[in-house]
């Protein structure tokens, strides 16, 4: 992409994303002159734009005007409005391909017991209730004040604390999602091992999980069994010491990069997330798909007005039927609480550019290149599919990404144009800034800076590759940015379904 003072998505578009500030009286593409400043990421008209015409960008309706719009005006939220419509899909581009040297590449990473791959060598210390994330946290930080140090294969030990496991039904939606994310933490092929902590008397029993061969043994206990909280912190590390024994011996091994699993994030995101960083990371999960390994594309409500992109790639009808079943389920849903799915983007994506959910929709399905759909999951569902699949999440990025992970996502690619703080134990995460400002004013934070496409210095074809090598390096043991900084003990958040009782 060549440097210019505005971005053209798609020869259909009928406005122009602004590559930097525009002043009254910049030229425009296709002729024109901008009437009045425009802000980076934001949009304006490059052709008269009718009242209830659609507003076109990336080739498809992201809303109707409120009234009439000239050549030059900003196109915002004062005169553009949702409006659920669809145009009919363009051809895509031609996924980025792998080489068979990238079909041959390996990664430096953990073989587990059940065959899995991980990345990093964790252990959990996981609570089954919101009662005993207490004393879940003071064990995970006495662990690794004396532990650790004795144990220097091991990269920490993480507590998975969150707020849900009591007040609720034991049977319905709610707990079967908690179980299955607490199930899939516990089996994270990035956890060496794990010990399960709860109170005692909760909904969410631990033998739930030790029937299924989640925790067993001396691998689990109850506070109120134990005697106390000082006595559960004391009982845990003797059973901590012991795993640590065993799994501090592991060491790092080749592993075929077709094992990597990769969750894709975007949040805080701007008028210019899916010009850069989005297709970027789709160029970066082309080549890993290509190469065999996989890819999760998530936040249902995120790529609504855009699942009609997906569906055309879908590998088999039954996908493409899955996927719209799953977008008919949030329609309902939001419809129930009295709202729309319109009500996001939030304030900081309006800041940055972004009007209408179909706008942030489209910009954020680049993030799954242009490989087929290969298949569907519900939330936090174990992923056994290799190249690009969609798991059913909210938006809201600690809730989707949970999913991600405990479906089995041993890295996460998250981009971001506002500045998004973001990490996920056990999984590291990169994170991919889509404008250059930033980067530089983040650069603490961010792993790589996607603003180089916007300024000519890069093509997205070879930053996603320069995405796909971080990728590899990452899950050999490259620290990301994130984890130098300590995030992502806080970051564990179970969708929160069903009533409380």
């Amino acid at each position: 992409m060549n440097p210019a003072s505005c971005i053209v998505l798609s020869a259909s578009d009928n406005v122009a994303v602004a590559n930097g500030r525009l002043e009254p009286g910049t030229a425009l593409p296709r002729g024109g002159v901008a009437l009045e400043a425009i802000d980076p990421g934001h949009k304006v008209a490059i052709a008269p734009i009718a009242t209830g015409a659609a507003v076109v960008k990336y080739a498809q309706a992201i809303g109707r005007a409120t009234r009439d719009i000239a050549v030059g005006e900003a196109v915002h939220s004062h005169n553009l409005v949702f409006e659920a419509g669809r145009l009919p899909v363009v051809p895509p581009a031609a996924a980025v391909q792998a080489t068979e040297a990238d079909r041959a590449r390996s990664f430096m990473g953990y073989r587990r017991a059940d065959g899995r791959a991980g990345t990093r060598n964790f252990i959990g210390i996981i609570a089954s209730v919101n009662c005993s994330t207490t004393v879940c946290r003071a064990i995970a930080e006495h662990a690794n004040r004396t532990l650790l140090p004795r144990f220097p294969g091991i990269d920490g030990f993480v507590p998975i604390v969150h707020d849900q496991g009591c007040g609720m039904s034991g049977t319905g939606d709610g707990m079967r999602v908690l179980h299955r994310t607490l199930a899939g933490y516990a089996r994270h092929p990035n956890f060496g091992g794990v010990l399960m902590v709860g109170l005692g008397c909760e909904v969410n029993q631990l033998t739930l999980y030790g029937q299924k061969g989640v925790a067993a043994g001396k691998r689990h206990f109850n506070i109120q069994e134990a005697g106390g909280s000082r006595r559960s912190v004391e009982r845990a590390l003797g059973i901590l010491a012991e795993i640590a024994e065993e799994v501090g011996q592991l060491e790092r091994e080749p592993i075929p990069v077709s094992e990597i699993v990769v969750g894709l994030q975007c949040g805080g995101s701007d008028g210019m997330s899916g010009i850069t960083a989005n297709p970027a990371l789709g160029a970066a999960v082309d080549i890993l798909a290509g190469a065999g390994g996989t890819g999760i594309l998530s936040e249902t409500s995120e790529i609504y007005g855009a699942e009609h992109l997906l569906a055309s790639r879908a590998a088999t009808p039954e996908v493409a039927e899955k996927l719209d079943g799953y977008v008919k389920w949030w329609e309902d849903y939001v419809a129930m609480h009295g709202a729309s799915l319109d009500n996001n983007p939030s304030p900081g994506n309006k800041k940055g550019g972004l009007t209408t959910i179909l706008e942030k929709s489209l910009g954020a399905v680049a993030k799954g290149g242009q490989t087929p759909l290969r298949g569907v999951y519900g939330y936090a569902e174990r992923v056994t599919e290799r190249g690009l699949v969609f798991m059913d999440t909210p938006g809201y990025d600690p809730v989707s990404a949970t999913g991600q992970v405990a479906g089995g996502a041993n890295i996460i690619a998250f981009t971001t144009g506002r500045g998004s703080c973001f990490g996920c134990r056990p999984t590291p995460s990169i994170k991919l800034s889509t404008n250059t400002a930033l980067y530089r004013a983040m650069e603490e934070d961010m792993d790589i800076d996607c603003g180089r496409i916007a300024s000519g210095e890069i093509g997205v074809a070879e930053l996603g590759r320069e995405i796909f090598e971080l990728i590899v390096e990452t899950a050999s043991g490259r620290k990301t940015k994130s984890e130098l900084f300590g995030y992502g003990d806080n970051e564990f958040v179970p969708w929160h379904l069903g009533a409380t009782l």
